[in-house]
Formats: C-alpha cells, sequence, structure tokens
C-alpha cells in the first residue's frame, strides 16, 4: 500500500497530464497484474470496480470517529487541521505523522480484504472495528490514501480516464480498446488484467451494468440545426429522467444519467419492460405521464420530481404521480452491442424490440422474491402508470419543417425538439454534432444574494455557494442556491466583500448584506415549500454579477409566478 500512497503523493504534485499519465504507467508496471488491477480500481477513486454494486456505508461521521480515535482524542488539533487542508485524509496524516507507525507492512490485497469484510458487514461497529484494525497499522502517509478512498475523493488530479490512458501506455494497447473495454466490464482493474494478456477483444458487455448515455449539443435555431445535416431524424425532448434499461431473464432494472439506480422509485415500469423480448439496453426519459385515449401527454418535471429518491413508492403516489418510459434509442440488441450501428439500423431493432407496437401497456411487477410491487388498476387501454411507449419520430428536411415539429411540440407541452443525424452512431458519455437538441430558453432572473457559504475542497477558504433572493413587495424570500458559473477571481472578489459585509456569521455560512446582484439563469421553475418565496429554481447557474442594476430592481415573486404559470401552463396544453 506504501507504493501506492507515494505514487499518489507524485501524481499529485504535478498539473501536467502526461506526467501524471506517465507516473501511473510506470507505477502499474511495477506491480504484478494483481496488484496492478486492484491499484487501478483505488486509483479511478473506488473502493469497488464500477459494476460492483457493494458499498463500504461508511458515512462521514463514523470516519471522523476513528479518525478522532487514531489521533489521541486530539479533536481541536483534527479540526484545526481539517479547516487547512479541507480533506479529512490529509487533515488525519498530518495528526498522524508523530504517532502512526512508521513501518509499511499492510498490503493492497490486505486493504482489499477489508473492504470486502466491511461491506458484507451489516453493523456499524463491525464497521468500525475491522477499519480501525487495519488503520492501526498503517502508515500516516498509507491512513491518508486509504481515507480518500472510502470517501472517493483522492484529490490529485486523476480521473478514470487517466487510469485508462496509463493502461494503454503501459501495457502498449490502443487507448480506444481500453475504453471500450472498460465500458463494457465496468471494472478497470479487470480491464488491466486483459490489456496485460493482450486480450481486450475477450471483452464483453455486462447486462444491468449501465454505461454512459450519448448526450446532445444545443443548436441555437432551426437554421443552424441544418447547418449540420441535410436530413434529420426529430423527436419531441421530454422534461423528465433519462433513464437507461437494462432488460433480460424476466428483470429489469433502470439507471438514471449519473449511472445510479433508479429502480425502486418507478415500480411500474418494471412489468412492461420484462415483456421485452430478448436481452435489451435501452435508451429513453422516464416522464410524468397523464395517459388518456388520444395516447397521453408529458406532464411538468416537477411532478416527477416526487418521484425521485424514494426507496418505496405507495400506490398513493403512483396514482398521484403516473409515469411512463418513452424508449428512443437501443444500445443492446440480440447478444450484440449496437453502438456502431447507425441510427435508421438502430431504429429497425427498436421496432423488432417493441415488435411493431408504439406502446406497451402496464404489467404487474414483482420483485426477486416473488413479493408484488406493482398491479396496474385495470388491463384496458388507459391504465394510468407504467407504459413504455416507443417515442413517436419524424423526419425534417429543412429548418421551416423543423420549426413547425418546434412549434407542436411546444404545444404538446415539451422543452423542444431533438435533432438526430440519420447516420450517427451511438456514442456514450460524448457531446458532438451528431445530436442537437433545440428549446427555447426561460427568461433568466435577477437576484440579490442574502447568504454565501464556503465550499469544498479547493474552495474551502472562498466563499463560493450563494443563496440568492426576489423580491416580495418590500420583503426580500428566497428562491434558490447556485455555486457555478463564476470565475476564481470573481468569487475571490466576492468573498473579500462578504466577509466585510456579514450580518450574521454562522461559521460555515455568513448571511450577508443584500446588495450584490446576479443574474441567474434555469431550467425549470417549481412550486417548493423549501424557500421562504414558495418556488424554487431547477439548475440555476449564475450568467454574470450584475453590478450596473441595484437590489430595488431585482426581480419580484410576481415575475417568478408569471414565468411559472408560463411554462405550467404550456405543459398543460398537450393532449
Amino acid at each position: 500500500m506504501q507504493h501506492l500512497a507515494k505514487a499518489c503523493e507524485r501524481i499529485a504534485a504535478t498539473t501536467k497530464k502526461l506526467e501524471k499519465t506517465a507516473i501511473v504507467a510506470d507505477y502499474l508496471l511495477s506491480r504484478d497484474v494483481a496488484d496492478a488491477g486492484i491499484s487501478a480500481v483505488f486509483l479511478s477513486g473506488r473502493a469497488f470496480p464500477a459494476f460492483d454494486e457493494r458499498t463500504l456505508q461508511i458515512g462521514g461521521a463514523l470516519l471522523w470517529k476513528l479518525a478522532v480515535e487514531l489521533a489521541g482524542g486530539r479533536e481541536a488539533l483534527l479540526s484545526a487541521t481539517y479547516r487547512k487542508r479541507g480533506d479529512l485524509g490529509a487533515a488525519a496524516a498530518d495528526v498522524l505523522a508523530t504517532t502512526a507507525p512508521t513501518a509499511n507492512t499492510i498490503t493492497l490485497r490486505e486493504v482489499r480484504s477489508t473492504f470486502d469484510e466491511i461491506a458484507d458487514t451489516r453493523t456499524t461497529a463491525a464497521k468500525s472495528a475491522a477499519l480501525k484494525s487495519l488503520l492501526e497499522r498503517t502508515t500516516a502517509l498509507e491512513a491518508k490514501y486509504i481515507l480518500k478512498i472510502i470517501t472517493g475523493e483522492l484529490r490529485i488530479g486523476l480521473k478514470e480516464s487517466l487510469v485508462e490512458e496509463a493502461i494503454a501506455k503501459a501495457y502498449g494497447e490502443p487507448l480506444p480498446s481500453v475504453q471500450r473495454a472498460n465500458m463494457l466490464l465496468g471494472d478497470i482493474g479487470g480491464t488491466l488484467r486483459l490489456a496485460a494478456g493482450h486480450r481486450l477483444d475477450q471483452a464483453r458487455m455486462r447486462l444491468f451494468h449501465p454505461i454512459g448515455f450519448m448526450l446532445a449539443s444545443p443548436a441555437a435555431d432551426a437554421e443552424e440545426a441544418f447547418q449540420y445535416f441535410e436530413h434529420a431524424q426529430v423527436e419531441d425532448k421530454y422534461d423528465g429522467i433519462r433513464a437507461q434499461a437494462h432488460c433480460g431473464g424476466g428483470q429489469a432494472r433502470l439507471f438514471s444519467r449519473t449511472l445510479d439506480e433508479v429502480t425502486a422509485s418507478f415500480p411500474e415500469l418494471l412489468g412492461g419492460l420484462s415483456e421485452l423480448a430478448g436481452k435489451v439496453i435501452l435508451d429513453g426519459e422516464i416522464v410524468a405521464w397523464r395517459d388518456n385515449p388520444k395516447g397521453g401527454h408529458a406532464m411538468a418535471f416537477s411532478e416527477i420530481q416526487k418521484r425521485l429518491g424514494r426507496k418505496q413508492v405507495s400506490q398513493e403516489m403512483i396514482a398521484e404521480v403516473p409515469v411512463a418510459y418513452v424508449v428512443f434509442d437501443v444500445i443492446y440488441a440480440d447478444g450484440e452491442l449496437t453502438l456502431d450501428k447507425l441510427l435508421t439500423e438502430r431504429v429497425n431493432i427498436l421496432d423488432r424490440v417493441f415488435a411493431g407496437a408504439k406502446r406497451v401497456r402496464p404489467r404487474p411487477a414483482v420483485n426477486a422474491q416473488g413479493s408484488l410491487l406493482f398491479e396496474p388498476e385495470t388491463e384496458e387501454a388507459g391504465a394510468e402508470s407504467g407504459w413504455i411507449i416507443r417515442a413517436p419520430s419524424m423526419r425534417a428536411d429543412s429548418a421551416q419543417q423543423l420549426e413547425q415539429y418546434f412549434e407542436e411540440a411546444m404545444a404538446r407541452g415539451n422543452e423542444g425538439l431533438m435533432i438526430k443525424d440519420l447516420q450517427s452512431p451511438y456514442m456514450p458519455g460524448r457531446r458532438g454534432r451528431w445530436w442537437l437538441k433545440l428549446k427555447r430558453e426561460l427568461a433568466t432572473l435577477d437576484v440579490v444574494v442574502t447568504a454565501a457559504e464556503f465550499g469544498h475542497g479547493k474552495r474551502i477558504h472562498v466563499l463560493s455557494d450563494y443563496t440568492f433572493a426576489v423580491r416580495k413587495g418590500e420583503e426580500l424570500v428566497n428562491i434558490g442556491k447556485a455555486y457555478s458559473g463564476l470565475t476564481d477571481k470573481e468569487i475571490a472578489e466576492l468573498t473579500q466583500w462578504f466577509l466585510e459585509h456579514t450580518v450574521g456569521d454562522h461559521g460555515h455560512l455568513r448571511e450577508v448584506e443584500p446588495k450584490i446582484v446576479l443574474e441567474v439563469a434555469f431550467n425549470a421553475i417549481m412550486r417548493s415549500n423549501r424557500h421562504d418565496s414558495g418556488f424554487a429554481l431547477r439548475f440555476p447557474r449564475i450568467v454574470r454579477v450584475r453590478d450596473d442594476k441595484p437590489p430595488s430592481e431585482i426581480d419580484t415573486v410576481e415575475e417568478v409566478e408569471r414565468i411559472y404559470s408560463r411554462q405550467h401552463g404550456r405543459s398543460k396544453s398537450g393532449g
């Protein structure tokens, strides 16, 4: 473990990507293949390979308690060091420098074995005992990186993509082959072992392991869209949850764009997905859906948001917020990947998956133990929740035709259009001009900052997270919080201003004089009890500091209501 920790120190010491890659490659070659495989996983900032669904389930409070115990109870010293470092692993290493063992006796395989033990142990006490037993025998440097791996934040400027490059360099394999194998396996360690044996072509897709989603680039208008291709497939752009559905063997599981499993939030979709023929991986959008004899329509994003993050969904919630899965692409079918096939070919494959149907009606769904998860209210057409729908598509051959489709999509209550080149392959994790998105952005809002918080990591010493408000009569009412969009220089300048204009010091958070006006953009406005305005912004981001605008001229809650009503009215107009 000491060799890995020292390599991490060298990686952290340089900002040059090629140097980082070379250090990793040299380190991997200096280890046997088994240790190199374990190292590759750890260097990617993971305790386990991506496909491995186990978690350590060790929270920050437990890690802090253990760090204090290892530091001999010197919590004040650890706290002060943590505030300075902004990282528990680094802080612990500093505090343990004079008390931890100096001889390195811990092997990578012991760390791996301890992680396995912790993941397979249910009680907090047993997890704590296993980790403490390991850390008591580590050097300060080893403890630093074990804690970093557990928290998933190495903070050495190393991404998994650089580990892939290092594997390619170390074992003389083409980088695209390494990247593809890792995507299929979801196991950077397994990918390394294949690369070391020059067997990358043996990598196979692992069902129920999500891969990256193909992404779209924005188009300003219909004219710009047709600068990139002459003929296009056009679909409505739905305002829901992008999801990958893995189906096979009578099972189905759903994964979000962040590659997290969201199956439990939408049990009514499982029955219909399980009915699809063969083993398939689909790409689509989960939307709040109001079905009707005409085929139904998507509802506002604020509706489906009510379903997120729930481990169990009641029948009452299903009735209140019915959903559908709208499918627009296929990634895997008939035992083979479809990534390299053109969109026109994938459309034909989807036809076969849906057996020519446009919709699959809701079906009962059971879990692995045979317990009923969901039962449709009726098997007749019009059952409320759980439809699997093939996304309607059209051909567009001109900007004028595209503009017409756009207006029709907006009238149906959707965000706009997806415009796709008929010759496009499916490129996971890539954003290019094969797919374009055309939507009409909502207006921005001018707001005033009411509170500022210290950030995390490299921003731990600056006030970078801003709570902001709009005006309600003579009162300011908070409506959101944003931390992205400003440069480091702007943040540093604002930090100084906020420190000098603090009206309430709560440690990590400062209430500040409401004088700094920001222009913020957002994707949608939702009703919310989280803020005293009664609204919340979806994905707020700072466009600029409005030095030219006084707080008296910020937007009002009435303007927020107007934008919300326009958005909500549009969404209700579809049918």
